[in-house]
């Protein structure tokens, strides 16, 4: 079983930064593809980028390239979006997401988080 924990949300102005964590608990991080998404209020969940096994490889949604960046520290068993230059169009619910241990890229996600509230004021 893994746990997933977000955090790092909060209020912040257009133009400004903030780097949500997200802390998983159980076995086989190392292994396991992660990815982001987002949910604005009234609409569907998004994705928002993905990060391979070793965070050698990361691929992000049109609306955040340049902007969002994706990392992970496997040995502390979290994963990382930074995100700069943050739009108010960009205000969501965070999520981060787990496959399981050696699945592709594609394909559905196994394990999800809470969420993280992100607001950004204009």
């Amino acid at each position: 079983q893994v746990q997933l924990v977000e955090s790092g949300g909060g209020l912040v102005q257009a133009g400004g930064s903030l780097r949500l964590s997200c802390a998983a608990t159980g076995r086989f991080f190392s292994t396991r593809v992660m990815g982001w998404f987002r949910q604005a209020p009234g609409k569907e969940r998004e994705f928002v980028g993905v990060i391979s096994q070793s965070g050698g490889s990361t691929d992000y949604a049109e609306a955040v390239k340049g902007r969002f960046s994706i990392s992970r520290d496997n040995a502390q068993s979290t994963v990382y979006l930074q995100m700069n230059s943050l739009k108010p169009e960009d205000t969501a619910v965070y999520y981060c997401a787990a496959k399981g241990p050696y699945q592709p890229v594609a394909g559905t996600y196994d394990y999800w988080g809470q969420g993280t509230q992100v607001t950004v004021s204009s």
